[in-house]
């Protein structure tokens, strides 16, 4: 509250300080004679002449285009493939199986491999046991810079604008 009063203080003290001194004249535009005339000195420019052009004959004449094509040739149906039957696993080494089967060439070793989501599954489990922020808090704390900016830059103008209605609202009612 007593921001606001400060900054209502601070916006009259302005309206009451003297205007300053207004900016000194641009420099004069200069005079039309002092422009350089080119048209006094350049050559006058031609319009190029059309030239000539006569389309070749050009015969579209597809009578003697075959376009008929040979048969191909027919092919055995390649007999089904016989798939292994598959050992029931649990559901996390099916998905690794499944991700084995697509990756054709591995730059890391498995066990680097297994190394490393150890570890970051250690990481991801500890950011949340030690810091159990939620989505709601990180949106909180990104818009909080941006609510007071936003408040400092139009909070003043706005009680500003409110107070002097209530006071001229007030003045007329007496």
């Amino acid at each position: 509250m007593e921001d606001i009063l400060a900054s209502i203080r601070r916006i009259i003290a302005d309206d009451n300080a003297p205007e300053p001194e207004p900016a000194p004249k641009a420099a004069p535009k200069p005079r039309l004679d002092d422009v350089l005339d080119l048209s006094q000195v350049a050559k006058p420019v031609r319009r190029p002449q059309p030239v000539a052009f006569d389309p070749p004959d050009i015969d579209f004449n597809v009578d003697d285009v075959d376009f008929s094509m040979p048969e191909p040739e027919p092919v055995a149906p390649a007999p089904p493939p016989v798939e292994p039957r598959p050992v029931p696993q649990s559901a996390p080494e099916r998905l690794a199986a499944a991700v084995e089967e697509q990756v054709v060439e591995r730059l890391v070793s498995k066990t680097t491999d297994d190394s490393v989501g150890q570890h970051f599954t250690m990481l991801a489990h500890t950011v949340l046991t030690n810091n159990a922020r939620t989505l709601e808090d990180l949106v909180k704390d990104m818009l909080r810079p941006m609510l007071k900016s936003w408040l400092d830059d139009n909070l003043p103008t706005m009680v500003e604008r409110l107070v002097r209605a209530e006071i001229e609202r007030v003045a007329r009612g007496r």
